[in-house]
């Protein structure tokens, strides 16, 4: 079978060919539309700074760890539905075993959709709590976790389908999906808050009916498509080869991913003890320097994409070049972000709120997270790469020890009555060091036993 048969309109040839053209040409609507997901997502955040109180600004900011502590394993196993469709189309002839991941990956998305969302909702008020989320905000911020956890089953559903289309190299319709819902969004959330005063109620609403009609397009696409893609609802099953190969990646990708927003969870609790103005002023940080988290994290999907449909195809000598100049465009990427933020810390935190005693805690906490985020972009591809190659639990111990570990132990060594909380920003940037250092070492140990036994004389990507 030709391997263009499984190509639609946007879909990329990873595996032959100069490589850097096309990582960008795979990389930069991806970025766009994790972007585009972040501005929307700010718009919550500018709405209610601008329109609400700061307590409305701190209920919403103050939950978004929690929120990514809920929904990250299940997002985990979009990883598993990328890299395993991805490693399909590498090996050519696998039509049936990509139809099958599929149906299953939406079934996955439905069932557990649903079930996560029941349990965020039963545990959001113990949650809250558990983090000592200030008492002007708490209420404001259980609504709002109520309402966005009901539209989980959606937020699932564009993950696992957009993540089948990047798979296939296709990151041009995720993007035209996300920008139809967000600008929903963003008109939603201007018409429940400033017209109808509906105040975090209306932000969470508007996030839930955009999230249903982004996973609506992608389903759309899917059953719309003429190939292996094709997804059809009379065919809707679980495959448990299916389900078994994605969660052998997925799994520790989602443990991976909550471990973070477990330890991240632990240190909102800790910003949580300064008071409503001090989670107000690191919410508005927190998402300034999320636009730049999410254009570096480009380059880690690009590398886990490219190196487990070359490593499908058997194309081990394209590996140390896709991880070079994957690396290359992170350093790139976060060093100019990273500098645009710091240098006009003050004009973007306007943005968000006018509040001078905001303000002044936002610039601190911008400032000495953002400066050494590229360390963090480079240890994220590095994670990548390593689920790309077919090592998806090394991450997973690395970053528990390094990250999760590391962080926690520092946040327990920290007396929030008599420290100030510079001291809990300085826990991002020493636990990325540590983090990258072992990473590396165990990449290069990883690619000497693994890829370069398997390397034949082949051609040079440029």
């Amino acid at each position: 079978m030709e391997r263009t048969k499984f190509k639609l309109g946007g879909s990329i040839d990873m595996l032959t060919g100069p490589l850097l053209k096309k990582l960008l040409l795979f990389s930069l609507p991806l970025m766009a539309s994790s972007v585009l997901q972040l501005l929307f997502n700010a718009a919550d955040v500018v709405v209610l700074g601008r329109y609400a109180s700061y307590a409305s600004l701190a209920a919403v900011g103050g939950t978004t760890a929690i929120v990514n502590l809920v929904v990250n394993l299940l997002i985990g196993i979009a990883v598993g539905v990328n890299i395993v469709i991805a490693r399909y189309i590498g090996e050519g002839d696998k039509e049936r075993e990509i139809s099958a991941a599929i149906h299953t990956a939406v079934a996955v998305a439905i069932v557990g959709g649903v079930v996560l969302g029941g349990i965020g909702c039963a545990g959001a008020d113990w949650i809250l709590r558990a983090v000592s989320t200030p008492e002007d905000t708490i209420d404001l911020a259980r609504i709002y976790l109520y309402i966005y956890f009901a539209g989980t089953p959606a937020i699932m559903l564009y993950n696992y389908g957009a993540a089948a289309l990047r798979a296939q190299g296709d990151t041009q319709r995720p993007l035209i999906f996300l920008t139809v819902s967000g600008v929903m969004n963003v008109a939603l959330n201007l018409l429940f808050v400033i017209v109808f005063q509906m105040d975090v109620a209306g932000v969470a609403l508007a996030t839930v009916i955009s999230e249903v009609l982004s996973a609506a397009l992608v389903l759309l696409c899917l059953m719309r498509a003429q190939d292996c893609l094709h997804f059809s609802w009379r065919e809707l099953r679980v495959d448990r080869r299916s389900l078994a190969l994605m969660a052998k990646v997925g799994i520790p990708a989602g443990i991976q991913s909550c471990l973070f927003s477990l330890a991240n969870v632990v240190i909102q609790g800790a910003i949580n003890a300064y008071g409503s103005i001090v989670v107000a002023g690191c919410s508005a940080a927190g998402s300034i320097d999320g636009f730049i988290y999410v254009a570096m994290n480009t380059f880690h999907q690009s590398a886990q994409t490219f190196l487990s449909q070359n490593i499908g195809a058997g194309k081990y000598g394209r590996v140390k070049e896709i991880l070079k100049k994957c690396l290359l465009c992170t350093v790139v990427t976060g060093a100019l972000l990273s500098a645009v933020a710091c240098i006009w810390s003050e004009p973007l935190l306007r943005i968000y709120n006018q509040d001078p005693d905001v303000l002044a805690v936002g610039v601190v906490r911008l400032r000495m997270v953002v400066a050494p985020y590229v360390i963090f972009g480079m240890a994220d591809v590095l994670t990548g790469a390593m689920r790309g190659c077919g090592s998806p639990v090394l991450p997973v111990i690395v970053n528990l020890l390094c990250t999760c570990a590391f962080r926690l132990a520092w946040i327990a060594a920290i007396n929030t009555d008599t420290m100030p909380v510079t001291w809990v920003y300085m826990s991002y940037p020493a636990s990325w060091m540590v983090l990258f250092t072992v990473l590396l070492i165990c990449w290069c140990r990883l690619y000497r036993e693994r890829i370069r036994p398997n390397i034949v004389p082949c051609e040079i990507p440029a």
